[in-house]
């Protein structure tokens, strides 16, 4: 699989094994949150509630981490090599967000 640049406008070929990981915590979030709007739907208890958002966030951050792992050990890696400093900029202004 050729690889690509990563980025909102761009696109980036993932492997097999990197799709499934993702798509699986995807998945595994997906399903923490209809399980938080079902609890919202059956009046659960505010705390059981808040205790389920927490663990989907973990899951979120999770993801987070994964992916920007994945990101800087292909994406930023290569294009450092190929002398596009432009894309450190880019990574430093992604982390500036996440860290909010």
């Amino acid at each position: 699989m050729e690889e690509q640049t990563c980025c909102c406008h761009k696109t980036k070929e993932r492997t097999e094994e990197e799709y499934k990981d993702l798509i699986h915590r995807l998945n595994r979030i997906e399903g923490q949150i209809r399980g938080i709007r079902g609890m919202v739907e059956k009046n659960a208890y505010c705390t059981d509630i808040l205790t389920q958002v927490q663990a989907a966030t973990a899951a979120l951050n999770s993801f987070n981490k994964v992916l920007l792992a994945n990101h800087i050990k292909t994406c930023v890696t290569r294009d450092i090599k190929e002398g596009k400093e432009e894309t450190v900029d880019e990574l430093v202004a992604v982390l500036q967000k996440l860290m909010k």
